[in-house]
């Protein structure tokens, strides 16, 4: 059928005229220019059954309108319509036909003189954005059943417009939202090269970059264009990785991109599509199911218009074709005969009782009116239709955004349908816009995975790919003390101060508290070694007792060695407090045990190294020397340790050891450890430990050649050295040895400068007294003083 579009094609004369302008035929053709002759008129082709059935949805709208008793009573309802072929051209023709009229019709005759108030369409936006710019000047409201450009909004721009559907603002969010619900954080899309598809991808593509989606390719499509070039933009499709194909089309568009899609088998693809074509009827066939079944999209709240099946019989059977009178309309098999899902048809009903209800009021309220008050009267239009749905305009125009989520299944008969799969009301809280209803969306919107880069794990970190839109990124896993606790974090959290992250880092654990215990395998050895040196101790301290009244231990100063004994007794005992989990009491006495224990130590040596000098040196005789030097032996003793309890004592009452959590040592644990409080009195204490180890030395070595056949100052002056050595090395050990290992280092040089003063000291007098018997006697101790004085 080929029809010119500015002429009027259904019209009925009526008190008030309502203007309809719809898609009726898809195509048109362009004329020749030869510059020579007059240009022949443009031609439409194609009919487009599902324009056809909302034209006749409008005229359906307006018998009812006009035979009601309560809405415009006594006033009738007349209609011209005209077709806009989905042609911008066309549609200012059709603008410039509804204000001046044509005396050409199809089957009937339009009035010369156009008495048009409102204009219901166009179909498209970029039609209706034309159309608005010749009757907007005349004051002439358009209200758009399927124009959802956002732009329309602008009430600066297009103040005569209004729609009943809702703006593609709205739809763009909610299909952002959508593919961010499946996950597809990667897409390709496809939209018309009008205004329609350009705002539409346009506001999508901001949506979606909110909701951390990135757009692979945007190609876009006229119905104008040749073969070639659709054919182009299916290879680019094929050739994207994205998975999922968002495309914001209009019919005209969607029809000619599916055919050449099934010219190349382009499947695999999970089609999300604009309201325009997604529940279109002439698109589920069983040609394009392979490659649309499982596509979702929004689309417009399905309806349902009493009376308007039984309309469409009677028009079918008052037409020209030859009929035999039985033909029903159930058995015919096209969009215009389908009223199963009434949607945008709704829009056209609704559009046209809107016009009704505006009339209406504004008779009942002024006798007379100009286009002007219908305008006016139309912005505050509000009324419920008979199926409880409330039909009224937003400040700019618009209606309630409320879409469903529809999606294309198969029945068992595996034919195509349209299954609703979710909600979409704009006027909620954010959270609660998007809503699922649980039903199962086929396997195409459940398996279908389309990113740029896999999901980063937990422990692992998105890093941005250079020259690379934000969704392809690589996964770099977490640095040591650092989480990531979700899929596909953009940084890492650093653990609180106490903890630290696990094996994969996913989780952040408490720290290992670290200390020198019992159970581990070093604390275990040093305490059996510890043990072991106060057992050995104690067999020499029995031994010396034995052997007490013997000429040997008598020379050896018996007081002093047996008070000896006894400090290195509580010398390796007293490094089994720095052992354990430091506590209070345990930090101030495994420092001042150590001290004082020590000091007694080497108070003794030094008391013992004081006597061998003045027994050789002194002039008076031998039992009066003795008489005097043990009391003085026994003071210096006492004197030299009451000066370390002193110092102990400032330590303990300024600023006395604690237990501390150092989480500064080491990153990835907590070492428990007993900080000194006042360093300078821990170094006071070693100090003058190391004082009299020095005053022992020194003194041992002078006398080191005295005339003895058992010579003590010589083992004093040995073991001196071996103490020294000990605790020379200790303190850059000390000072650098980390952890439990400072602790370990302590104890050692305690336990090792024991055993050299038990060994030295004691070692050469238990070989004579256990195996040279012989040579413990008074005659021997004193063999080399007796030859001198001959």
């Amino acid at each position: 059928m080929l029809r010119s579009p500015e002429h009027c094609l259904l019209s009925k004369e009526g008190d008030v005229t309502i203007g309809g302008v719809f898609s009726i035929h898809s195509q048109i053709s362009s004329p020749l220019l030869s510059f020579t002759d007059t240009p022949n008129s443009l031609t439409c082709s194609r009919i487009n059954f599902r324009e056809f059935r909302f034209v006749q949805t409008m005229i359906f709208a307006i018998e009812e309108i006009n035979n009601s008793s309560s809405l415009l009573p006594n006033v009738t309802l007349g209609y011209k319509v005209f077709d806009s072929c989905g042609s911008i051209m066309a549609s200012m023709r059709v603008a410039m036909a509804l204000l001046n009229g044509n005396d050409t019709a199809y089957g009937k005759t339009c009035s010369e003189m156009s008495s048009i108030h409102t204009v219901i369409g166009a179909s498209e936006s970029s039609s209706t954005i034309i159309m608005l710019r010749t009757l907007g000047a005349f004051q002439i409201p358009v209200i758009s059943h399927f124009a959802t450009c956002a732009c329309l909004s602008d009430k600066t721009k297009y103040p005569t417009f209004f729609r009943t559907i809702p703006s593609d603002y709205y739809q763009s969010r909610a299909l952002a939202k959508l593919v961010k619900h499946f996950g597809w954080t990667w897409v390709g899309s496809v939209r018309s090269d009008n205004d329609y598809g350009n705002n539409g991808m346009v506001a999508f593509a901001d949506a979606a970059r909110l909701e951390g989606v990135c757009i692979e390719y945007s190609e876009t499509i006229s119905r104008l264009d040749t073969r070639e070039k659709v054919a182009r933009v299916v290879s680019v499709i094929r050739r994207g990785t994205a998975r999922v194909l968002v495309a914001f089309l209009a019919q005209g568009e969607m029809d000619i991109l599916i055919e050449e899609a099934v010219r190349q088998n382009l499947t695999g693809l999970q089609w999300v599509g604009s309201e325009s074509w997604i529940t279109a009827g002439h698109l589920a066939t069983q040609r394009n199911t392979a490659i649309l079944t499982g596509s979702l999209g929004f689309t417009i709240r399905k309806s349902n218009i009493s009376g308007l099946k039984e309309f469409f019989d009677l028009e079918n059977q008052a037409s020209d074709r030859q009929c035999s009178g039985s033909e029903k309309l159930e058995n015919v098999g096209n969009p215009y005969t389908d009223v199963s899902e009434l949607r945008i048809s709704n829009n056209v009903y609704k559009a046209v009782y809107a016009v009704a209800h505006t009339i209406h009021n504004m008779l009942n309220c002024e006798k007379t009116g100009d286009d002007t008050d219908v305008l006016k009267y139309l912005k505050v239009v509000n009324f419920p239709l008979k199926s409880g749905e409330r039909v009224y305009f937003d400040q700019n125009g618009d209606p309630a955004a409320m879409y469903e989520l529809v999606n294309w299944q198969r029945n068992r008969a595996g034919e195509p349908m349209f299954v609703t799969v979710g909600n979409y009301d704009a006027s909620l809280p954010n959270k609660k816009q998007f809503t699922m209803n649980g039903i199962n969306i086929t396997w195409a919107a459940e398996s279908r995975e389309s990113v740029c880069s896999a999901s980063c794990l937990k422990g692992f970190r998105q890093a941005t790919i250079k020259g690379k839109p934000v969704c392809c990124f690589s996964c770099i896993p977490c640095a040591a003390g650092e989480i990531s606790n979700a899929t596909d974090s953009a940084e890492c959290n650093k653990c609180l101060l106490q903890f630290w992250s696990n094996e994969d880092h996913s989780l952040c654990v408490p720290k290992v508290v670290e200390f020198l215990s019992f159970e581990e395998t070093m604390g275990a050895l040093l305490t059996a070694i510890s043990l072991f040196g106060t057992s050995l101790t104690l067999i020499v301290s029995v031994v010396f007792f034995h052997f007490r009244h013997t000429p040997l231990v008598k020379a050896s100063n018996s007081e002093l060695s047996f008070l000896l004994l006894f400090s290195l007794t509580l010398c390796f005992l007293c490094s089994l407090t720095f052992i354990g989990s430091p506590s209070d009491w345990s930090c101030m006495l495994r420092h001042t045990a150590f001290g004082i224990t020590f000091s007694m130590c080497m108070s003794c040596v030094l008391a013992k190294t004081v006597a061998v000098v003045v027994a050789f040196k002194a002039k008076l005789p031998k039992n009066t020397v003795l008489q005097c030097s043990l009391p003085i032996q026994r003071t210096s003793v006492f004197g030299c340790i009451l000066v370390q309890v002193m110092v102990c004592v400032l330590w303990l009452t300024l600023a006395p050891p604690f237990p501390y959590r150092n989480t500064e040592q080491s990153s990835e644990k907590i070492i428990l450890e007993c900080a000194l409080g006042s360093p300078i009195g821990f170094w006071a204490v070693l100090g003058y430990i190391g004082l009299l180890a020095l005053l022992c030395f020194v003194l041992a070595f002078l006398a080191r050649k005295l005339p003895d056949n058992f010579n003590e100052a010589k083992f004093i002056t040995f073991s001196m050295l071996i103490f020294c050595a000990v605790w020379i090395t200790f303190i850059p050990a000390y000072v650098s040895s980390p952890g439990k290992f400072t602790v370990a280092v302590e104890i050692f040089a305690i336990l090792a400068s024991s055993f050299g003063l038990l060994f030295c000291i004691f070692a050469p007098k238990l070989y004579i007294l256990l195996l040279k018997p012989e040579r413990n006697t008074k005659m021997n101790m004193m063999g080399k003083t007796q030859r001198k004085s001959l």
